[in-house]
C-alpha cells in the first residue's frame, strides 16, 4: 500500500463534507484523512492503485486546491 500526501486549502468540517463524497467515489482509496490542525491542511490517502493525479482531480472537482507535499 502506498501513501500519498497533499497540501490542501480544506479549512473545516463543511469543506470535508464537500470533498468527502468526491474522494469516496474513488474505489481504490483504502483510507483518507485531512489534518485540519496542520497549517498545510494535509490530506493523506492510502491506496494500492491510484496515482496523485487521480486524487488531485477528485479534490479539484469539489472546488479545493491541492498539491503534492
Amino acid at each position: 500500500m502506498k501513501k500519498l500526501v497533499f497540501k490542501t486549502n480544506i479549512q473545516c468540517g463543511n469543506c470535508l463534507s464537500k470533498v468527502g463524497p468526491k474522494l469516496n467515489e474513488l474505489q481504490d482509496i483504502q483510507t483518507w484523512s485531512v489534518d485540519l490542525q496542520d497549517p498545510d491542511r494535509t490530506l493523506t490517502v492510502e491506496t494500492e492503485k491510484l496515482v496523485a493525479e487521480d486524487v488531485k482531480r477528485a479534490v479539484l472537482k469539489a472546488g479545493f486546491l491541492v498539491s503534492l507535499k
